[in-house]
């Protein structure tokens, strides 16, 4: 399971006690993950499906979203299962290699999901203020270009983080206080000098997210410079609208990002379990709340959910329909000369 190899730790194991402090809870605690994560997967495969079935959907705006949706459906995907597992079933256990790939594979998505926002916020400005160029810069095959550098940003700038923990030695003590495998809360599992992990940490974190933030910062400058200049009171409000469901979705993904960051460096009275409730809404509430909030904001592909949400009914009560009626039919023949079965055949076929 794990591309990271050891030397001296590949027997060993930590113990991910879920949440410090609310023990007693956990399988309370466990319902809204649990919710949490199945809305997320049901509106996130919705709407992938829907894109993906629509021919009209199949443009960049909506590529971006299903990127979006992937990296959604991923970012729970790698913690929920092990912390219902810590909850229900007690498994507290995961080796070190485990631990050390399930963090790699939670901060790259986290850094993806990044860059989808900056593309995204680059894709509205470019609607907004270039429209009559919107289909030259960003075509279908640009936008699988950029998604595919976000993908080798996030490889490139992740892929330290474990590589450094794995050449460093573990203390005897290997609890850690946590449903996940942060970097934070492995870096303090390290016996030995961490300052080369820790600074390489910090200062990817504020990399990474001040740059995307300023790029997204720069986009809606932009915007909002070129709405001013429109004056039409309608057409300022459908340029604002068409910008409404990213503001939402990047809000929804920073804010939780900076408390947790924040309350982990300068928090000191706060109870731990604060921190890591904290630290798992921020990677449970974005992905249930992103295809809610374009599903309502955006019209074109609430029309198409609700169309094909009637559609799969509809055709689902009409089969049914068609068997009542066949199984009537059928079942009220009277045919002389043994001729019943040749009937029944021909009227299930039609």
């Amino acid at each position: 399971m794990a591309p990271f190899n050891f030397t001296h730790s590949d027997t060993s194991t930590f113990i991910l006690t879920g949440i410090p402090g609310l023990e007693a809870a956990h399988i309370w605690i466990s319902i809204p993950f649990f919710t949490f994560y199945i809305v997320s997967l049901l509106g996130n495969v919705t709407l992938l499906s829907v894109v993906g079935k629509e021919q009209t959907l199949q443009k960049p705006m909506y590529l971006l979203l299903c990127m979006l949706a992937l990296t959604d459906i991923a970012t729970p995907t790698f913690v929920v299962p092990k912390a219902l597992g810590i909850f229900w079933f007690n498994l507290k256990g995961i080796t070190v290699a485990g631990c050390l790939t399930q963090m790699f594979f939670l901060h790259t998505i986290s850094v993806m999901h990044s860059s989808t926002l900056v593309t995204m916020a680059f894709d509205r400005y470019v609607a907004i203020c270039n429209p009559l160029r919107y289909a030259t810069i960003l075509s279908n095959a640009q936008i699988a270009k950029l998604g595919l550098v976000g993908f080798i940003r996030a490889v490139l700038f992740i892929l330290p983080l474990p590589l450094l923990l794995s050449q460093q030695t573990f203390c005897a003590n290997r609890i850690i206080p946590h449903t996940q495998c942060e970097h934070i809360a492995m870096v303090k599992m390290v016996c030995g000098d961490i300052r080369v992990s820790r600074i390489y940490g910090f200062v990817l974190m504020f990399v990474i997210n001040g740059f995307d933030l300023m790029l997204i910062a720069l986009s809606y400058s932009l915007i909002i410079r070129a709405v001013l200049r429109i004056s039409s009171h309608k057409a300022h409000q459908k340029a604002l609208n068409t910008c409404t469901a990213h503001i939402c979705v990047m809000l929804t993904y920073y804010t939780p990002t900076f408390f947790s960051i924040l309350t982990h460096h300068f928090g000191q009275g706060i109870p731990p379990y604060v921190h890591i409730i904290l630290a798992d809404l921020y990677l449970l509430i974005p992905p249930m709340l992103n295809p809610i909030i374009y599903g309502v904001k955006t019209k074109e592909l609430r029309d198409k959910v609700v169309k094909y949400t009637c559609r799969n009914s509809a055709d689902t009560k009409f089969t049914q329909s068609s068997a009542d009626t066949r199984h009537d039919i059928t079942s009220g023949l009277q045919c002389p000369s043994g001729n019943c079965q040749i009937v029944r055949e021909y009227v299930n076929q039609h």
